[in-house]
């Protein structure tokens, strides 16, 4: 049977100084799946996430993710909707002058959570989800590069979010902390969260392929398995 649909672009097309990044894209998401995004330089693959959390809105056709009108979303909805998305950028965007604890707190209160309690409870359970017990008080230049990038994922994770999209999420990272953070996003995909993975490293849709899609001529190809679409790029 057919896993829940929360993502759907249909016919979508987006276009900037008359200059026509999209046209003609259409895929879904479902709940659970994990969804590789791939595409040159300036194939719009960041235009595409920027329409998903509502900075930018498409010129045409129609993207629904959850309950939510994309292309129609007022103002005010904005913040319900990010609420429902995780959203894990290439580099960190921690506040520096915060420790762990008061950098995932932030996006806490921010949505609205006031209880101390419950807070700190919520905290605890992502820390622990993403394996940083212990480095609630630690300042972002304390940790490494992969350990920042836990905390990044923590935050995502905090309002438990329908939808992961995460864009280079390894691309500041050594191959070992690169597999960490892979084998970490697809935990988190397996307890039922969707991913969304924007990556230009080809060599982790072999190692962990899944479900992809090509951004390329301005539209986007979709590929059951990425080692099909590995395949046509190379042979």
């Amino acid at each position: 049977m057919e896993t829940r649909r929360i993502l759907t672009f249909e016919n979508v097309a987006k276009s900037f100084h008359g200059k026509t990044i999209l046209e003609n894209v259409s895929f879904n998401v479902h709940l659970g799946e994990f969804l590789y995004i791939i595409g040159k330089t300036g194939s719009g693959k960041s235009t595409l996430l920027k329409m998903i959390y509502a900075d930018q809105k498409p010129d045409s056709g129609k993207i629904i993710f959850g309950d939510f009108d994309l292309g129609n979303i007022s103002q005010n909805q904005i913040p319900f909707l990010r609420r429902k998305l995780g959203i894990v950028f290439q580099d960190f965007q921690l506040l520096p002058d915060r420790n762990v604890y008061d950098n995932i707190s932030f996006c806490l209160r921010a949505s609205g959570w006031t209880q101390e309690s419950k807070i700190s409870a919520r905290i605890q359970e992502v820390m622990e989800k993403v394996g940083l017990n212990g480095k609630e008080k630690a300042m972002p230049h304390q940790l490494s590069g992969g350990e920042q990038q836990r905390v990044v994922i923590a935050r995502a994770l905090i309002n438990d979010p329908l939808l992961l999209i995460a864009d280079e999420p390894t691309g500041n990272l050594d191959p070992e902390m690169t597999d960490t953070i892979m084998e970490l996003l697809r935990k988190i995909n397996l307890s039922g969260t969707a991913i969304l993975m924007v990556t230009h490293e080809h060599i982790l849709l072999k190692r962990y392929p899944a479900r992809a899609l090509h951004i390329t001529g301005k539209t986007v190809l979709e590929y059951s398995r990425s080692e099909q679409l590995l395949k046509d790029l190379y042979d």
